[in-house]
């Protein structure tokens, strides 16, 4: 149960810095939980893709965690979730 938390306040931090590098406003705490989840899918996929190192994993009751890939793969869900969300009306 400790690990979900984990790996839920983690997603959200992540989740939270992609989408304020980005400026995607929209949504709240839960949106930057699913952003961080699934910035963490297309961050470690696109490391092993390319064969890149993490410089910073760190390690938290035996789970390794990429956070820097995690971000990365944030910021690029958020760029292109807010490319096709539709703007504000001013």
């Amino acid at each position: 149960m400790i690990d979900i938390i984990i790996s839920l306040i983690i997603a959200g931090i992540a989740g939270a810095i992609a989408r304020s590098l980005v400026g995607f406003g929209r949504g709240g705490c839960v949106l930057s939980i699913v952003v961080g989840f699934i910035g963490a899918i297309i961050g470690t996929w696109l490391a092993r893709e390319l064969n890149l190192p993490d410089p910073f994993p760190f390690n938290i009751r035996g789970t390794e965690y990429h956070i820097l890939w995690t971000i990365i793969g944030a910021v690029i869900f958020t760029a292109v979730l807010s490319f096709f969300s539709p703007g504000k009306k001013k």
